[in-house]
């Protein structure tokens, strides 16, 4: 199962009984489904069944469901003159004009809304159910094709988030081997500590000295963080190997971890290139939460 972003496009045409039609679906990131539709007055009845629809196709995103008619060929000429308006406006024409108003020109009677409506506005209930099919299978093929396009997309994506797991764990193995947390290193810095904290005066305490060495040792070693940004790579990687339905929200809650143990390393870095591993993974990891934002 591929990948799937949450950002995408499809439109689809539909026709039936001398209506033309649109659909243009438009989707971009979200935290949950949110379905907009919107849809032409008089057909606002079917949007429970496009709805559940599209709730069976997608899992997250906010997602713009446009249906709009277009002209036909039968349509385009298919106007009449609504006589009655047109007399009520010439009535109160003649009224005004005998307080010396000026007559109203033919072009803006007609240009009165409702004066010139579309002719046979209504359909009988088989030419009406004809209509309503051909809309919802349009609709299907258009969300087939969103779906095509967020596939699409995700395989980009995740093409650019194994790139930057692969940049995390480099780093990860530049930490571990860095001249930083090599033994020696480690015990010259606690020697450091030791003698600084020898120096005192008044002179600490045995039991204070073991704890400021305790809380020491615990601040210089990276290890742990370096294990666990090693197994969150691994659990990354058997996300997008796995089930990709819904893995959005476990890759974002997995980059928070993440910059979590980044930004423990680089409190704890006491040199200036282990501080400067630190500080390109907080820049990757960055750039892996702003992607695995994008995946559904």
């Amino acid at each position: 199962m591929s990948l799937v972003s949450m950002t995408g496009f499809a439109r689809s045409d539909g026709h039936a009984a001398g209506r033309a039609w649109v659909w243009e679906l438009k989707s971009v990131n979200g935290r949950g489904l949110e379905l907009r539709f919107r849809l032409p007055p008089g057909f606002d009845a079917i949007e429970p069944e496009l709805r559940s629809l599209a709730q069976t196709r997608l899992v997250r995103g906010n997602v713009t469901l446009n249906l709009q008619f277009t002209e036909t060929a039968e349509s385009e000429t298919a106007y009449r003159i609504n006589e009655a308006l047109l007399e009520q406006l010439l009535a109160l024409s003649g009224r005004l004009q005998a307080r010396g108003v000026g007559a109203p020109r033919l072009d803006g009677l007609l240009a009165v809304r409702g004066v010139i409506e579309p002719a046979g506005g209504t359909e009988d209930e088989d030419t009406r159910a004809e209509i309503e099919a051909a809309i919802k299978a349009s609709f299907a093929r258009a969300l087939d094709k969103l779906v095509e396009s967020r596939t699409a997309e995700g395989s980009k994506l995740s093409t650019v988030l194994n790139a930057q797991l692969d940049e995390i764990e480099a780093l990860t193995a530049r930490a571990r081997t860095a001249e930083a947390v090599r033994p020696e290193a480690l015990r010259a810095r606690l020697r450091q500590q030791l003698d600084e904290l020898l120096a005192m005066s008044p002179p600490v305490s045995e039991e204070r000295l073991a704890q400021e060495l305790a809380l020491q040792i615990t601040r210089l070693d990276v290890r742990e963080e370096v294990d666990r940004l090693k197994a969150h790579v691994e659990a990354a990687r058997g996300l997008l190997r796995g089930d990709m339905r819904g893995v959005g929200r476990k890759l974002d809650f997995l980059s928070q971890e993440f910059n979590r143990e980044a930004n423990t390393l680089c409190s704890k870095a006491f040199d200036a290139g282990l501080t400067a591993i630190g500080l390109d993974l907080k820049l990757v990891i960055d750039r892996l939460r702003e992607q695995a934002q994008n995946v559904e």
